[in-house]
């Protein structure tokens, strides 16, 4: 059984599809900090130097070549999904912990790129998430709700010097998912939650704008050949149809497929972490099936696991099914034989 990725000849090298992937995600950036404020700017400059201080440290370690492993920008691409995973204006030292796990133990423990088990920056915002819970709970509240909008210098007197004289109450609100299952389980009506303005239209305050840009960076990824369209069809397939049957059983007490479509890191994770070549699965029909399973898992999770969004765990989870997936969906050997005593492709 050998392991994925099964790279076929090309004639971009690493470092220009890490670029045209940080591109891709510009949109969505973009729409982050015009929505929610320019902390998102910090949390990105943050996780890249992190992430080439780390990198540039394991490589010494490891005795190998700095400047060339540097330049084919994999760990910026890591340090980008991480930051746009992380609540901006978290402590710095947040920041610095998430990447640690990202770089050196997701990535470099497991003998560098290519070879990691794990997706990176999903095992950085785990550890985060399971580690220290209430500070990655604190939330950007989107700039047409927020009380006060952080400017840049206060983004960054926030980031690493704390509070201030700033309430975390005047820039910080729960986010849609972790408001819909705080208030549910509290008892509160469904259309009352929903009719409150954090809601938006379908999906969340600024929320479903940010989604929507990153839906049409992956459009880009696709356009340019990155990525092929079986991962994310089916990992988004798959999370509309497990909210309609969950909305179907449980009517007036779920949301349905729209609403988490373009919440939480759905778009974000359809195109640009499960489709991670390294640690997806590699065969056409075993992406199908990989992408299905994790979008199965991030409802089941938002719904009935402890935390609002499940797209982290999920996508952890079937990268552990991966290598398994593709050892059972190996295309046909081209002139096999098979049971019928016939050639086939």
């Amino acid at each position: 059984m050998t392991g994925s990725p099964y790279i076929t000849q090309t004639r971009r090298p690493t470092s220009r599809i890490m670029l045209l992937v940080m591109l891709a995600l510009l949109p969505g950036i973009a729409a982050h900090w015009w929505l929610f404020g320019p902390g998102i700017l910090v949390s990105l400059l943050l996780c890249s130097l992190f992430a080439i201080g780390f990198e540039s440290l394991a490589l010494l370690m490891r005795n190998l070549p700095i400047r060339p492993h540097l330049q084919d920008n994999t760990a910026l691409v890591t340090a980008w999904l991480l930051a746009l995973s992380m609540p901006t204006l978290a402590p710095w030292w947040l920041y610095l912990v998430g990447v640690f796990f990202a770089i050196i133990v997701a990535k470099h423990f497991y003998g560098g790129m290519g070879q990691n088990l794990f997706n990176p920056a999903m095992v950085g915002f785990a550890v985060l998430i399971l580690s220290f819970p209430v500070q990655m709970t604190q939330w950007p509240a989107p700039v047409a709700l927020a009380a006060h909008v952080p400017s840049l210098a206060e983004a960054f007197d926030l980031v690493f010097a704390g509070q201030g004289t700033l309430s975390v109450d005047a820039y910080t609100s729960a986010t849609p998912l972790d408001s819909l299952k705080t208030q549910l389980r509290a008892g509160t009506a469904f259309d009352e939650i929903t009719s409150q303005s954090i809601f938006g239209h379908f999906g969340g305050s600024g929320g479903e704008v940010v989604a929507f840009m990153f839906l049409l960076g992956g459009l880009l990824l696709l356009a340019q050949r990155l990525i092929t369209w079986h991962i994310p069809v089916a990992f988004l397939a798959a999370i509309a149809l497990t909210a309609s049957a969950v909305q179907i059983l449980e009517p007036g007490q779920q949301a349905d497929a729209l609403f988490h479509l373009a919440t939480g890191g759905a778009m974000l994770g359809a195109f640009f972490i499960a489709t991670d070549p390294v640690t997806a699965a590699s065969t056409p029909h075993g992406k199908l099936i990989y992408a299905a399973g994790a979008g199965f898992l991030t409802v089941i999770i938002r719904i009935y696991g402890n935390f609002p969004d499940g797209v982290a765990f999920a996508v952890l989870l079937m990268n552990i099914a991966a290598p398994l997936i593709d050892l059972y969906t190996q295309p046909r050997i081209f002139g096999q034989t098979g049971k019928s005593g016939r050639n086939r492709p």
